[in-house]
């Protein structure tokens, strides 16, 4: 509990920029909960997360003018989407207030002390953090944590926590605009997992060295006698470690020949059971309601950090079998008519491959639509249109809305079974023309997609 305590001092009155993420407002959470007085401003001041925040006392301003820092904070926390020639931020610089980023504050007040579990890699932090945090808490550690989404076991993004575990979703994402370190070099973490590396935010990183240096980084602040949880098939996380590793690993792996540390074995169909096995030992059999082998790989990795702060495997098993995955990852939003509708946040080639051959096992042979937005900045550069396609294979047919201004065309002539839509309303009107009963619609973006979840399910109960 030291970690909780000593974060506990003078009440500060914080004011928060880019206060309605789900990074930054969970940070709010937290501040709030802490005893400081909290503010914040946004450019979309919205649900769920703006009434999230209001219940709790916090007042929050829409837009960035220099007059919401009238309220003269004592620190004004900045997020990663600020840049310079925000009139906020330059009110900031000028009126010379004291500013920090949301990842330093939250290592200096809220990290400091405790036993970090960190969760990194290109896809699946959300859901493998989501999966530690339920491990520990079932477990009656009750740990603190702050995760990019929310967990439906917790229904909430952050708490602090009531003892001195910390879980949090660690992000490659740069800081801030005067910090171009990666968020998760200041969380220090004693427990680390590295879910997986690919290229991904062309928007800040050149090439995929520049990814693994950043990683790289995250490894150095991992002490010795910490621990890093790795797969053992993926190359370029074994690049980082050739870096320099000063920690102990444990592997993890989805083989029969059982060669890693944590592995799984007699997966059914859709991956809703399988065997863990640790060290060769059987430890349980997990049996759930999530799917895709992606999540098996998720699975192994929360199960593998829990083991370190003493949670037996067979525990984690057991609370795996409770878990209720995470909003908007694979959610189911309505079944009309016989046609499911799911929503999902997947935004990378391999993590829509990974989620469509996950379902296209859970469903067998019903048809799969699967209706994506490329919304992510590195989509909408271009840098995935070789892979973006292929990646759509375990669905029936496929429809991509691209409005006008993308700045690049999709080629679809080899794809019979996929469509390119510029315009909301057309691509309404297909998937309610399409769609029959039994079928699995599925909408991926890492946006709102224009509501169009809402449409087509009003659409469909017409």
């Amino acid at each position: 509990m030291s970690g909780i305590n000593e974060s506990k001092g003078k009440s500060l009155r914080i004011h928060i920029l880019g206060i309605c993420g789900t990074f930054m407002g969970g940070l709010a959470l937290m501040a709030k909960r802490l005893g400081h007085t909290v503010t914040g401003s946004d450019a979309g001041v919205y649900p769920p997360m703006s009434t999230q925040l209001e219940s709790e006392g916090i007042e929050l301003m829409q837009g960035y003018h220099a007059e919401n820092l009238d309220v003269m904070p004592d620190m004004v926390v900045i997020g990663n989407a600020l840049s310079r020639g925000n009139e906020e931020v330059e009110a900031v610089l000028s009126l010379g207030l004291p500013y920090t980023s949301g990842a330093q504050w939250l290592a200096e007040h809220v990290l400091q002390n405790r036993w970090v579990l960190a969760v990194a890699g290109t896809h699946g932090k959300t859901t493998s953090s989501s999966m530690l945090a339920w491990i520990l808490e079932y477990a009656g550690l009750t740990p603190g944590f702050l995760i990019g989404g929310v967990p439906l076991n917790f229904a909430t993004s952050a708490r602090l926590g009531e003892s001195d575990y910390f879980v949090i979703e660690a992000d490659e994402y740069d800081t801030a605009f005067f910090d171009k370190r990666s968020k998760f070099v200041h969380y220090r973490p004693k427990t680390c997992v590295l879910n997986n590396l690919e290229f991904d935010h062309a928007d800040i990183f050149e090439d995929l060295d520049a990814i693994k240096r950043q990683f790289h980084h995250l490894v150095r602040t991992v002490a010795n006698n910490g621990l890093l949880v790795v797969p053992s098939d993926d190359s370029n996380l074994q690049d980082v470690l050739a870096l320099g590793c000063w920690t102990p690993t444990e592997t993890v792996n989805v083989n029969e020949a059982k060669t890693a540390e944590w592995t799984a074995d007699n997966i059914t169909a859709g991956e809703g059971e399988f065997d863990v096995y640790h060290q060769g030992e059987l430890s349980g059999r997990v049996c759930w309601a999530l799917s895709g082998q992606h999540n098996v790989l998720n699975a192994l990795g929360a199960i593998a950090a829990a083991n370190h702060v003493g949670v037996k495997p067979g525990i984690a098993v057991k609370a795996l079998a409770e878990f209720e995955n995470v909003k908007r990852r694979m959610e189911i939003r309505a079944v009309v008519n016989g046609i499911t509708l799911y929503d999902d946040f997947a935004h990378h080639p391999t993590a829509i491959a990974s989620t469509l051959e996950g379902l296209r096992g859970k469903v067998g042979e019903q048809r799969i639509i699967a209706v994506l937005e490329p919304r992510s900045n590195t989509m909408k550069m271009g840098v995935h249109k070789e892979t973006l396609l292929p990646s759509l294979k375990h669905a029936d047919c496929a429809f991509i809305f691209m409005p006008e201004g993308m700045g690049w065309e999709m080629e679809v002539e080899p794809f019979s079974n996929i469509q390119v839509f510029k315009t909301m309303e057309s691509l309404v009107e297909v998937i309610v023309t399409e769609a029959q009963a039994s079928d699995n619609v599925l909408f991926m973006s890492n946006g709102s997609f224009g509501g169009i979840h809402q449409l087509v399910e009003e659409r469909l109960r017409e």
